[in-house]
């Protein structure tokens, strides 16, 4: 998931949808992941002041929203929905279930073509089953290489470009007595996003070309292999085996000053100044150079048949994705913004620089194959099984050979 994992007090959730009373008033229920790390910033904040916001332009209509952890919310709303109870509309991890399942409109059947018109192309693009709509874009990230300017300053080293680059400052780092040079971090907690990462900067991907799935490709194999014998077993990832390092430990270890350099979002910036850390962010290094592609993330807002509310919903939505409150919550949350209008103002404020070179990377970012149902199960594959690939001896190969085994069970059951 884009968001910092918090686990904060929310309100309950609120019974029942439809109209209320003998008002013709009608309530929207919407179920919302937590993208803040404190109570005072928790996400309930932003949706109770844009539901406001709304409700006193349109007095018929109520917008009740929960919002849980991104622990609970996915699974909070599968209960949901599984209870025969599901809500208007969830902002969430995952689209293609719902919509496999006939559960969801169609991004055209509630949103204006001015708004559905204004996503990011490859992020409106990985919302897609068959090439219909289903995902809409909500917030979205890219990951960039992170490094501790005052470690690299130590060493005598210069910001990589290349593995080979990468390797050497990461041999420097090690002579310095840096704890981690690189923070690799294939643990459960989101291994799926480092492993894209690498992926797709040696020029593979988990799909190929058509979409088929290729994670055992020769690309991938030689890619992993390096990982192995060219940083896993020189000693230069750290005293914690990839396959047991979290991503959030790792962040944490960069913010406290232990790690020369790891792939991150915008969300490390934050976490890295407020300890002090003086950091810089280049282009993932690749192969040969520069990494021609990056990984892009993106988590979605449904729209659910279920309440029938389809003319409520989409005019709400409208709202939400006018450029006043795509920029908002992507400010509040260090995000970037899913709409193009909202990017080019972005791209022009002063007070949004920071993002800029994840803003960079996003029109040449591909996302994770979501449009797949199977998806869930190779990305859970991936978290319990990628960490052996890189281990000293292990068969890249025959790792990359297991996941592939499943992608091909799984997708074959679409």
């Amino acid at each position: 998931m884009i968001a910092v994992v918090s686990a904060l007090g929310m309100t309950a959730v609120l019974g029942g949808c439809g109209l209320t009373g003998d008002s013709g008033e009608v309530t929207l229920k919407l179920v919302a992941a937590d993208y803040g790390d404190t109570k005072a910033n928790s996400s309930q904040h932003y949706w109770d002041e844009l539901a406001k916001a709304y409700e006193a332009k349109h007095p018929d209509v109520r917008v009740d929203v929960t919002v849980y952890s991104w622990n609970d919310v996915d699974r909070k709303v599968r209960e949901m929905v599984d209870a025969g109870e599901a809500p208007d509309m969830a902002q969430i991890g995952a689209y293609s279930d719902y919509a496999d399942e006939d559960l969801l409109y169609r991004a055209d059947d509630v949103l204006s073509i001015p708004v559905q018109a204004d996503f990011v192309s490859q992020l409106a693009g990985a919302g897609q089953v068959n090439g219909v709509q289903y995902g809409l874009p909500f917030a979205a990230s890219t990951r960039v290489l992170f490094y501790n300017k005052t470690l690299f300053d130590k060493a005598g080293v210069k910001p990589p470009k290349s593995w080979d680059d990468l390797a050497e400052a990461a041999e420097a780092l090690k002579d310095k007595g840096v704890k981690y040079p690189y923070a690799l971090p294939l643990g459960a907690e989101e291994a799926q996003a480092e492993t894209m990462q690498w992926m797709l900067s040696g020029g593979g991907g988990y799909t190929d070309d058509v979409g088929t799935y290729a994670v055992d490709s020769p690309q991938n194999v030689t890619t992993f292999t390096w990982l192995r014998d060219e940083l896993v077993g020189k000693g230069l990832t750290g005293p914690v085996a990839p396959g047991k390092l979290n991503r959030a430990d790792a962040f944490a270890a960069f913010a406290n000053g232990d790690v020369g350099m790891l792939n991150g979002h915008p969300s490390l910036m934050k976490a890295a100044s407020d300890k002090g850390v003086k950091y810089g962010m280049v282009t993932t290094p690749g192969i040969d150079g520069e990494s021609k592609n990056t990984l892009g993330v993106t988590d979605w807002m449904t729209a659910f048949k279920k309440n029938g509310h389809q003319d409520e919903i989409g005019d709400f939505l409208d709202f939400v994705y006018s450029d006043e409150n795509v920029l908002d919550f992507s400010r509040r949350y260090d995000l970037l913004p899913v709409t193009t209008s909202a990017s080019q103002v972005m791209s022009g404020a002063a007070e949004d620089k920071d993002l800029q070179p994840f803003l960079d990377e996003l029109l040449l970012s591909e996302l994770y194959p979501v449009g797949k149902t199977s998806w869930a199960s190779v990305s859970a594959d991936v978290k319990k099984l990628i960490g052996q690939a890189v281990a000293p001896g292990a068969s890249p190969s025959a790792v990359l050979g297991q996941i592939q085994a499943t992608a091909m069970r799984a997708g074959s059951a679409e």
